[in-house]
């Protein structure tokens, strides 16, 4: 079972932020379990904290503003794209302004204090959310367009689409974001001459200049004006026949302005709260679409809160009909478990087919079969009294019987024709051989029904 991690320990990037030009210092401090990327602003009374998740997003316009009533934090994305993609789950971001340090204009800052600092394990599980079937948002007006397709790793492809010759066409790809530190970290974020102005007109980007940008200048302007948008940005004055790439450090890949793009869409995946299994292809790109995509994400996580367990049926089961008889004593008709596909240490994963043959069909009811809820119950105990019984050493000298159920919900009917899929995990170690085990049966995709429910071990006589 692959767990949630945190850091190990604190650690702080000190610079100006592209916007407001001020000398900010973020640091990224260990969280509990669950808690996920918090924001606090710590030059603020009361500190306020901001949670960060893509429906707190205020603002994308030049970069992803977070926001909580009047409380903001700009520029966060190369941080929390740094964070998902060396698989930190939950971490506690504390800034003394309204936005993250720029730094050099990428995230491999963030990524090599992390391998400094160093990543914890943790207790709880890493709940992962997979994929199953294409998820599109579309902007017919910008033509922008994210497609997520399952996978089993969480990749990306981006293509980007500049009215530029420079930069016209290009695409970037990371197939796992294991190469996240190498390939895609250190890619800047750049911008137009053409954008230049509008930015400070817009009271933007007073941090900004050739350490922290990669500038694109390739419509020529009079070399007055150029001159004026340079003192303006306190950078050295160029020659306006000049086109081209301006910066003061060479280009890392000749791609690198799509690849910076996959950085942001990774930040910006990061608020959706939860590590995704599946392929990004990203059209023309941004924060906004972006944004779109992630909150979507949010919600179709809520209807499927807790994901039904992969079900391949050609896949040879851990655990075949015969080893199940030699574990559990119920017979027909009380044998509700045909095999196992999955079991761990304290998670196991099992299946039954329900057939218009089953005897209690004849009486519940003849002219509408459904299955009862109890022998749902009953099933998903067997299933975890599995999980416990493979653990001894003479599992048929011991049986498990029920304690307490509780926190039933039956939220479909069971018929004939449905395959059962059942997941069941332990709540905590068993101890004086009482286990406790949370439980659920699932038909497709959808919870069928669910229960917590205490069993005890007892030796045979």
């Amino acid at each position: 079972m692959i767990k949630q991690k945190t850091l190990k320990g604190s650690f702080s990037l000190f610079g100006k932020g592209l916007h407001t030009g001020l000398n900010l210092t973020v640091t990224f401090n260990p969280a509990p379990e669950n808690t996920g990327y918090v924001i606090q602003r710590i030059d603020l009374e009361s500190n306020p904290t901001i949670n960060a998740v893509a429906e707190k997003v205020v603002d994308t316009q030049r970069g992803t503003v977070l926001g909580n009533g009047d409380v903001k934090v700009s520029t966060v994305e190369h941080g929390l794209a740094a964070l998902y993609a060396m698989g930190i789950d939950n971490c506690l971001i504390q800034v003394n302004g309204p936005e993250f340090p720029i730094l050099d204009g990428s995230a491999i800052m963030y990524v090599e204090k992390i391998q400094q600092i160093g990543i914890e394990e943790q207790n709880a599980p890493k709940d992962w959310y997979i994929i199953r079937k294409k998820i599109e948002v579309k902007d017919d007006k910008t033509g922008s367009c994210i497609t997520i397709l399952p996978d089993e790793e969480f990749s990306i492809t981006a293509m980007c689409s500049f009215e530029s010759k420079f930069i016209n066409s290009q695409f970037a790809t990371i197939d796992n974001v294991s190469n996240f530190a190498k390939e895609i970290a250190p890619a800047r974020t750049f911008v137009f001459v053409r954008d230049i102005e509008p930015l400070l007109q817009a009271n933007l980007i007073k941090g900004g200049d050739l350490d922290n940008a990669i500038v694109i200048y390739e419509r020529q302007t009079t070399q007055e004006r150029l001159d004026t948008l340079a003192d303006m940005l306190k950078v050295p004055h160029m020659d306006a026949n000049n086109l081209g790439y301006i910066q003061n450090k060479p280009l890392v890949w000749d791609n690198e302005c799509t690849r910076h793009k996959l950085l942001d869409i990774i930040g910006d995946m990061a608020l959706i709260g939860k590590p995704i299994k599946g392929r990004i292809i990203a059209t023309r790109p941004g924060h906004t679409i972006n944004n779109k995509f992630a909150r979507l994400m949010r919600k179709e996580i809520k209807k499927h809160e807790i994901q039904a367990p992969i079900y391949d049926p050609n896949d040879e089961p851990v655990m075949d009909n015969i080893r199940i008889r030699e574990l559990l004593p119920h017979r027909y008709p009380m044998q509700l478990v045909d095999k196992v596909i999955s079991i761990g240490a304290t998670s196991i994963i099992g299946v039954k087919n329900v057939t218009s043959n089953e005897p209690f069909f004849v009486g519940h009811f003849p002219q509408e079969p459904v299955m009862p809820g109890v022998l749902q119950i009953e099933a998903m105990a067997q299933c975890g009294g599995l999980l416990v019984l493979n653990t001894l050493e003479e599992p048929e000298r011991w049986s498990t019987y029920f304690m307490k159920i509780d926190d039933v919900k039956f939220r479909q009917k069971v018929v004939p024709g449905d395959t059962l899929i059942f997941k069941v995990d332990l709540l905590a170690p068993i101890r004086h051989g009482v286990s406790s085990m949370k439980g659920y049966i699932f038909v497709g995709d959808k919870i069928v029904s669910e229960a917590t429910f205490t069993a005890q071990i007892v030796k045979n006589k």
